[in-house]
C-alpha cells in the first residue's frame, strides 16, 4: 500500500512538473499586423495557439501607423506587413534580413456597386477612359497607406491626376468599397483582398497590364523579440500547407516556397 501510495505521488508530482514545463515554455507574442492580413490572421492565430499552447496578441494597423510605432520605440516579437515597410525596419535595425519571411501576396483590383454597368478595364487605356467618364472614385489616401499611393500613381501615369482631383473621395473610416456599396462613388480601386466579402459591391476585374502592382506580405522576427524560438514557430505556421489553404480562401496568394 505504502508503495503504491508513493508512486501515485511520484506520478502526481511527474504530471504537475510536466505541466509547469509546458506552462515556462509557452509564450505570448505581441504581433503587429497589416490590416489587410487580419483574415487570415484571425484564422491562423488561433490554430497557432492551439498546435503549440503559446498564445497571440495580435494588434492590426496600416502600414504607416505599423513602421511609426515600431520606430517610435514600441516592441514587439512578429510583424506582418508589405515588404517596402519591413524594408524600412531592417534599414532601421529594428530586424535583420535574415528574419525576414514572404507568406503571400495580393495585387489591385476595381469594384463597382452590386448591379452596376461592367466598367471597361480591358487595357491601360480602356481603364483610363472609364475612369474620366465616372462621375467619382475612391481609393486609399495616398498620404497614409502605400495602397493609396499606388492608385495615385496610375492616375499620375495614365496622366489625369488632375481631372480625377475633384471627382475623388477618400474613406474617412472603414474599408474603400464601402463608399461604392453605398453609392457615393462609382469605381472603387484597391487591393483585391480589400474589396472581397464587401457586401453591396462587384469586383469587375484585376488593374490592366504594367499598372498592376503585387504587395507582398512579409514577416518579420523583430530583434528585440522576447522568445525568438516562438517567434519562429508562429512564422513557420504561416508557412504550413494548412496556412496556405486558408491563405488562399481570403483571396491572397500563397508565397511560393
Amino acid at each position: 500500500m505504502k508503495i503504491r501510495l508513493l508512486l501515485a505521488a511520484a506520478s502526481i508530482g511527474f504530471i504537475f512538473l510536466f505541466v509547469g514545463v509546458l506552462a515556462a515554455e509557452a509564450a505570448e507574442l505581441k504581433v503587429l499586423s497589416s490590416l489587410a492580413m487580419r483574415p487570415v490572421m484571425e484564422d491562423l492565430g488561433p490554430k497557432f495557439e492551439r498546435a503549440t499552447g503559446h498564445k497571440l496578441a495580435i494588434t492590426f494597423g496600416n502600414l504607416g501607423a505599423i513602421v511609426k510605432r515600431v520606430q517610435g520605440g514600441e516592441t514587439a516579437d512578429v510583424v506582418v506587413i508589405p515588404r517596402q515597410g519591413i524594408d524600412r525596419l531592417v534599414k532601421d535595425g529594428k530586424a535583420a534580413a535574415g528574419n525576414v519571411t514572404a507568406l503571400a501576396r495580393t495585387g489591385f483590383s476595381v469594384a463597382v456597386r452590386e448591379g452596376a454597368p461592367k466598367a471597361d478595364i480591358s487595357s491601360p487605356d480602356a481603364f483610363k477612359r472609364t475612369l474620366l467618364a465616372a462621375k467619382s472614385i475612391t481609393y486609399a489616401n495616398p498620404a497614409a497607406t502605400a495602397a493609396g499611393a499606388h492608385v495615385a500613381n496610375v492616375l499620375d501615369r495614365l496622366g489625369i491626376a488632375s481631372e480625377m482631383k475633384s471627382k475623388t473621395v477618400f474613406p474617412k473610416s472603414g474599408p474603400v468599397a464601402v463608399l461604392v456599396a453605398n453609392g457615393e462613388a462609382e469605381i472603387a480601386v484597391h487591393h483585391h483582398i480589400q474589396l472581397i466579402g464587401v457586401s453591396g459591391i462587384e469586383i469587375i476585374g484585376p488593374l490592366p497590364g504594367d499598372l498592376q502592382l503585387f504587395d507582398s506580405f512579409t514577416a518579420a522576427i523583430m530583434a528585440g523579440a522576447s522568445d525568438a524560438e516562438a517567434s519562429k514557430a508562429l512564422v513557420n505556421f504561416l508557412r504550413t500547407p494548412e496556412a496556405a489553404v486558408v491563405i488562399k480562401t481570403k483571396g491572397l496568394e500563397p508565397a511560393t516556397p
